[in-house]
């Protein structure tokens, strides 16, 4: 192992040159504008190590080179990941190896959609492509947390290129989410930019009777299981692709990965598509979920999504969302603790039932939860947390946000034993927003709980907002500085479906129903 890392370090501090560029920097304009990030010292490093075909004149060339130096650093990193993989001998040093280089690939897709965006892609696209970067980079490290891998390896690797993308995240700075304005009006669903940036979306109504295929456990259908009919989908579509799964018990672990699939099914309940991976059963939070959705556009309708690891298990996810503009009607999502895993980019739920036990909605997407039942179950610590949201950057436009919904407990749920909060810290700058949801008398009166100590109490933002029922009463909340009751609708504003994931200009054309506002 002493070599491995000798390789390692080799690796980190190598600079790479490419004698091709004809700009170099000179080391005071270098720090000048370096200076400018919140991680000077590797900006400084491979700024002086490079050459670029391009000057810096300005902010937003310097915001180019940067987002170039951030690809070419995890081009590296994944090039060694592939190569260390030799080195990782232990099933949990492979599994989370394994994750790390699927992660790798969605951050290097990410940073090219940024590097080289269709004509009329926002700022705000930017910043939650380069949110999903560091969110990838983060859950490879974390994997071998995890897993109780000590000596972990590859996310060394990946050290120096989250720096370079919350540097990027930090000079693509939009405007602050407290501010931002109403997005523009749609002509015939669709903003002027849509097509343009490739967000070709198609309507739900009648999914079903206008499926392309279908799926049935009884044979009647061109499929029997989910996955062969997922797997069968074409990958890069222009148009949506419906896959109708007929009532049963699916029990198989789906991955998605096409662009604008949706799956819908026969109703909550009676479509299930069921699994029982978890950490306790040795795979990682990332690779546990029933149903892992990866290509963008993704829509579910009436389908229940399970998972039966069970309490004892720890993290065990129904279904992981990494689906930029996905949408969510009337499906459940059963687990107990890390149930729906809200992973990355925009995403929004409607009518939908979430049950569990600890951190049961989680994960770093920028996601709105809407006319949701959330149903807390029996845990095996005597502890409930709804929500733990994963923002590691102040400058990630994520954050999960509960607007008219209802917490309460789920059938069986015995209250008097259990304290049960809203939510908990998992990372640094932790957002989320509670609206106009019924709280019930399950929610102790603090609200909110602590991660560990002190961590992320001042860095964190947590805020309620005209919630009704016997738990909403803020009079005997928290008192951290991250804490806020907002007491205005021009302060909950921001956190609505037109402004937190600017839901007018990509929800409409998907023809399921929202509320824009408040």
């Amino acid at each position: 192992m002493a070599s491995l890392n000798l390789l390692i370090t080799t690796l980190l501090i190598v600079p790479i040159l490419f004698s091709s560029c004809v700009f170099s920097y000179s080391l005071s304009s270098i720090k000048s504008w370096c200076s400018q990030t919140p991680y000077p010292q590797p900006c400084e490093y491979y700024l002086s190590n490079n050459a670029f075909n391009k000057p810096i004149k300005n902010k937003s060339d310097f915001f180019k080179v940067s987002l170039e130096l951030a690809m070419q650093r995890a081009q590296m990193g994944q090039q060694n990941t592939h190569s260390l993989g030799s080195k990782c001998r232990s099933p949990s040093e492979r599994a989370a190896w394994a994750d790390c280089l699927e992660l790798y690939e969605y951050t290097i897709e990410k940073l090219n959609k940024t590097v080289a965006p269709h004509v009329g892609c926002t700022q705000t696209d930017f910043q939650t492509w380069l949110s999903t970067a560091l969110t990838n980079l983060e859950t490879c490290r974390a994997g071998f947390y995890e897993l109780g891998v000590t000596n972990y390896v590859l996310p060394l690797m990946s050290n120096n290129v989250t720096m370079l993308l919350s540097n990027t995240l930090s000079l693509n700075k939009v405007v602050p989410f407290q501010q931002q304005q109403q997005p523009p009006s749609n002509k015939d669903g669709f903003p002027t930019w849509v097509k343009p940036c490739d967000r070709k979306l198609l309507q739900t109504s009648s999914a079903a009777s206008k499926a392309n295929v279908v799926v049935a456990k009884d044979g009647s259908g061109k499929y029997t299981s989910v996955s062969a009919a997922v797997n069968a989908a074409p990958k890069s579509g222009s148009g949506r692709y419906v896959i109708y799964v007929k009532s049963g018990v699916y029990n198989e672990q789906v991955e998605i990965k096409g662009k604008n699939i949706m799956l819908v099914g026969d109703g909550i309940g009676k479509t299930i598509i069921t699994g029982s991976k978890s950490v306790g059963g040795g795979t990682t939070t990332f690779r546990s979920a029933t149903v892992a959705v990866v290509g963008d556009g993704f829509i579910a309708q009436d389908i229940t999504f399970r998972n039966t690891a069970g309490a004892a298990n720890h993290q065990a996810v129904a279904l992981r969302s990494g689906s930029d503009l996905s949408v969510f009607y009337k499906c459940g999502f059963e687990g107990y603790q890390d149930t729906l895993y809200v992973y990355s980019d925009r995403q929004f739920y409607r009518e939908c039932d979430i049950y569990g036990t600890i951190d049961f909605i989680f994960g770093n997407a920028a996601v709105v939860l809407q006319n949701c039942n959330i149903y807390a179950r029996n845990p095996t610590q005597k502890t409930i947390t709804v929500t733990a949201q994963g923002r590691t950057d102040p400058n990630q436009n994520t954050g999960i946000i509960i607007h008219n919904s209802k917490v309460t407990g789920a059938s069986g749920f015995q209250s008097s034993s259990v304290k049960s909060y809203l939510g908990r810290p998992w990372q640094k700058y932790s957002r989320t927003v509670f609206m106009k949801t019924n709280l019930d008398s399950l929610i102790n009166p603090a609200g909110w709980m602590q991660w560990s100590g002190n961590f992320a109490l001042d860095t964190l933002y947590y805020a309620e907002y005209a919630n009704t029922g016997p738990g909403s009463s803020t009079s005997n909340r928290v008192t951290w500085k991250g804490y806020h009751v907002l007491t205005s609708a021009s302060q909950a504003s921001p956190f609505t479906v037109a402004n937190f994931i600017a839901g007018n200009s990509w929800i409409t054309s998907t023809g399921v129903p929202f509320t824009s506002g408040l």
